[in-house]
């Protein structure tokens, strides 16, 4: 067993987990990972268990929090040191993993994946949301965390095994609000996103908007 595990939470992936997944074998074989399979009501399931993947099946659709959690518990059964929520989709990229851990042995509890660490966000409305997010984060906390929706965040042992415990928190940008006011420090390395291949991402733009305003509404609440 290695020191890190990739949490691959997965909801009707059927036309990106394969992929996802082989490459993540075939360049990283260093890395362990576990699919969270929330309840996928398309192929995701089978093709992984054909596979012969490393999977836990959710019986229901449950969320991405309880996909998280799932991962987390793992994670913590197992003794690893550190976690990565790692998508499905084929937006993430595997080589960043070990330069994120690189940057933890500085002494921070998250890392984060930035595409904007070293440049400004292009002007839509997704990244006006983000900037957004990003101002709201810094006037709760004092982090400037310059790409706060990336969900590719490394977590160390202590974090894992406080989620495993029960720390009832989802993977959103006010999560980071709430782990930075109880001491954690966060910290981002610059990468690249590639763009989704296949499936239909679920936030439509009426639904990244109402995703927007929810975190905002929460970090300002303090949740």
């Amino acid at each position: 067993m290695n020191d890190i595990l990739l949490i691959i939470p997965a909801f009707n992936e059927e036309e990106n987990i394969e992929r996802v997944v082989d490459k993540l074998i075939a360049d990283h074989s260093d890395l362990d990972y576990v699919i969270i399979n929330d309840g996928s009501m398309d192929d995701t399931s089978g093709i992984c268990h054909r596979r012969g993947y490393n999977i836990i099946d959710h019986p229901e659709n449950r969320g991405l929090a309880a996909a998280f959690h799932t991962g987390m518990k793992y994670a913590s059964d197992r003794g690893y040191r550190y976690a990565v929520q790692f998508d499905g989709d084929g937006q993430h990229r595997a080589e960043y993993v070990r330069p994120m851990k690189s940057k933890m042995d500085e002494g921070y509890q998250i890392v984060i994946a930035s595409r904007f660490v070293e440049g400004k966000k292009p002007l839509t409305m997704r990244m006006v949301g983000s900037e957004m997010i990003r101002l709201a984060i810094r006037n709760k906390t004092g982090a400037d965390i310059k790409d706060p929706t990336s969900g590719m965040r490394m977590y160390d042992e202590g974090l894992i095994g406080r989620f495993a415990g029960g720390l009832d928190l989802p993977p959103e940008p006010s999560m980071l609000v709430r782990l930075i006011r109880d001491g954690a420090k966060v910290a981002e390395i610059p990468a690249v996103m590639d763009e989704r291949i296949g499936g239909v991402s679920y936030l439509t733009p009426v639904q990244a908007a109402r995703y927007m305003w929810k975190v905002l509404s929460d970090i300002r609440r303090g949740k």
